[in-house]
């Protein structure tokens, strides 16, 4: 903390403050995106976490100048910021200030619960209980979230709320429970399966597919897959990709491809299934410019090939454009999807697989260049970029039921950490 005799600079302060708001926001696109490994998230966390000491050092007037900001722009970064500082200290007066914020602005509850993911147990203590024990359901779901971030079993708490009639804390309850590994909890999940919330009856087969049904569960999964537009269909490919047997994976993806906008949601299901059947029509749907970055991510999560690395690249198309452009009368404003993935050459591509087709026997799933199995999924949660940790971190859940699911958006050090103590 600063003393009396220590200088303010009040533009240094306001640059920490909204320098971690906008490294957070950063830092909240990273932990999905295809060229973030560990590394590179634990960069962006140091940038972070420089930010958030020289507003730890600024005492009083670091904690008001990010809530001047909250209260400025209320936005889930600044919440953030002022959470992490608030959640940290021992006033109770800045906490009520950020939850008053916070109901008053639900949209900056994702900064709130990035906090509490972000500080370390010790300063949780007490506060993340209170949550827990509150009448608000929204606060209970925000307390069931903390804990699942830092994967501790809420106990009885969770219990409750994977019964509760607020769906929103429901569906957090369950997906938290798969997370953790609450095999002891299938029974009452199972009943949600037909519930009236779609989403409670989604992640409710979810996490019973982690904790090993896989009768109900991916029968309820696979409606959610095939339903147009559903925006459950991607999480559902994930699980079914992996779970079911190949023959029903192969269907369902034939169906996909049919299906008028999910032909997208079928490469990516390919390189889910892991298979190497599937490589020939990878390497096709690389001919057509809007989906031959993502079949050229199917193919490299199945072979492990670094596209750029080897020199399988190529340059954008002429005259392509995903995303907006800079025309006024362009109603199109999403961000491309696939901005961060290279370009495949399909030919150089399509000579490769001609080498190296001996390499990847039929009827064998792999997971960057190696049959799927434990050490193969370790290995990737420790060099793989983020979609490939994802998809190591669900594959080793499935094997193994009452594992907790690796917390691939926990921060980096405490990822590290477990790592380590698995020997990864």
């Amino acid at each position: 903390m600063m003393t009396a005799a220590t200088p303010i600079i009040p533009h240094i302060i306001d640059q920490h403050a909204e320098e971690a708001a906008f490294l957070w926001l950063l830092r909240d696109n990273a932990v999905t995106e295809a060229h973030y490994n560990l590394e590179h998230l634990q960069a962006l966390e140091n940038r972070i976490d420089a930010h958030l000491d020289g507003l730890r050092v600024a005492g009083a007037e670091g904690w008001r100048r990010c809530l001047d900001n909250l209260q400025q722009f209320k936005e889930p970064g600044e919440m953030f910021a002022a959470a992490t500082l608030a959640f940290e200290g021992a006033d109770p007066e800045r906490l009520h200030a950020l939850y008053a914020l916070c109901e008053a602005t639900p949209e900056t509850g994702r900064g709130l619960v990035s906090a509490l993911g972000w500080v370390e147990p010790q300063h949780l203590k007490g506060k993340v209980s209170g949550l827990l024990a509150s009448g608000n359901p929204w606060w209970r779901r925000v307390g069931v979230a903390a804990c699942a971030i830092h994967r501790v079993d809420p106990g009885k708490q969770l219990e409750a709320a994977v019964q509760d009639q607020d769906a929103a804390l429901c569906r957090r309850a369950l997906k938290a429970a798969g997370e953790l590994g609450r095999n002891d909890l299938r029974d009452l999940i199972a009943r949600q399966l037909k519930a009236d919330d779609a989403g409670v009856r989604f992640w409710a087969a979810w996490a019973l597919a982690l904790l090993g049904n896989r009768h109900e569960a991916l029968q309820t999964l696979q409606a959610f897959l095939l339903e147009p537009g559903g925006a459950y269909a991607f999480q559902a490919a994930q699980v079914l990709a992996r779970a079911s047997h190949g023959d029903s994976v192969q269907y369902l993806l034939g169906i996909l491809a049919k299906q008028h906008g999910n032909l997208r949601l079928a490469i990516q299901g390919s390189g889910m299934v892991g298979e190497a059947r599937y490589i020939p029509w990878l390497i096709q749907q690389m001919q057509t410019p809007e989906l031959a970055r993502i079949a050229g991510e199917a193919f490299s999560l199945i072979t492990g090939v670094d596209l750029a690395y080897e020199d399988l690249e190529t340059d954008q198309p002429e005259n392509f454009q995903a995303g907006p452009t800079e025309s006024p009368q362009d109603d199109n404003v999403a961000l491309d999807a696939d901005e961060n993935l290279p370009w495949p050459d399909p030919a150089l591509i399509q000579a490769w697989w001609r080498r190296h087709e001996g390499e990847f026997p039929t009827g064998q799933r792999y997971l960057l260049g190696k049959p799927v199995g434990s050490q193969q999924c370790h290995e990737a949660l420790a060099t793989g970029m983020q979609r490939q940790r994802q998809a190591a971190a669900l594959e080793l859940a499935l094997m193994a039921p009452k594992t907790p699911l690796f917390a691939t958006r926990a921060k980096a050090i405490r990822q590290r950490r477990l790592l380590a103590a698995s020997g990864a």
